[in-house]
């Protein structure tokens, strides 16, 4: 079953018929919300949004490792994660949807690992190293890439994520190193979300928005304008959803 994890402006799925809200306990504590049952498209889906009702939870207090557990157990066998975005060069102005292939990790103090020695989760003790080469799922990724295909929705295919521990912004100087290390997008919410995808053996992509210019680039010279960047979010949301939809019912 596919799980839609919502970022900021996607709260529920306007197509979704809910037939279960389920609050979970996970050993790491509560998700962001309950874990919504439904259907998409005649096909049964999971949905949770990340930053919970009212958008209450700033990114470094999402409770990523109870988030990705509770989707499991509740019988998710994927994910993908939406997410809004400051796009970094000219092929990721704002309106662009993207599929990540590749990240980059500047978060710190986040709970990052199932494998913490606290004997809690599925490896308990032992460490456990995952190979992260390739952060998100291929197939999965092409399964967004053939729906956007068949809606005729432009879909950039690749770039890398920086997750930034946020909730302030980023400086411009800071997006001038974000360039140089190769970054095409930034966001908050995209580590350790897909890193614990990983450990627990969930194929995960990333699709996400460019919302607005990053700081110190194009229109956000001098300053990003965060209404303008949150009424685009709200506009283009209903693509999104098609995506997803179309997703869900090509069925992999």
């Amino acid at each position: 079953m596919l799980a839609i994890i919502g970022g900021s402006s996607l709260y529920a799925l306007a197509a979704m018929h809910i037939t279960q809200r389920v609050d979970v306990g996970t050993p790491y504590g509560a998700p962001s919300g309950a874990l919504i049952h439904g259907h998409l498209s005649q096909r049964e889906v999971l949905f949770l949004a990340r930053h919970g009702e009212g958008h209450r939870l700033p990114p470094h207090k999402i409770n990523y490792r109870a988030n990705v557990w509770a989707l499991r157990e509740q019988g998710a066998t994927a994910i993908i994660a939406i997410a809004t975005v400051g796009g970094i060069g000219a092929a990721f102005a704002p309106g662009t949807l993207a599929l990540p292939d590749q990240l980059i990790d500047y978060t710190w103090g986040r709970p990052a690992t199932y494998y913490d020695g606290d004997g809690s989760g599925d490896g308990g003790d032992p460490v456990t190293h995952i190979d992260f080469t390739q952060p998100y799922d291929a197939r999965l990724r092409a399964r967004l890439l053939r729906a956007a295909h068949a809606l005729h929705e432009s879909l950039h295919d690749g770039g890398t994520y920086a997750a930034t521990q946020g909730p302030r912004l980023e400086t411009a100087a800071e997006i001038r190193r974000l360039a140089r290390d190769g970054v095409d997008m930034v966001g908050m919410t995209g580590m350790p979300e897909a890193a614990l995808a990983r450990e627990l053996g969930l194929p995960y992509a990333a699709l996400t928005l460019i919302v607005n210019a990053a700081a110190g680039t194009g229109d956000s010279g001098n300053r990003v304008d965060l209404p303008a960047a949150e009424r685009l979010a709200r506009a283009a949301m209903a693509r999104v959803e098609r995506i997803l939809e179309t997703v869900v019912c090509d069925g992999g």
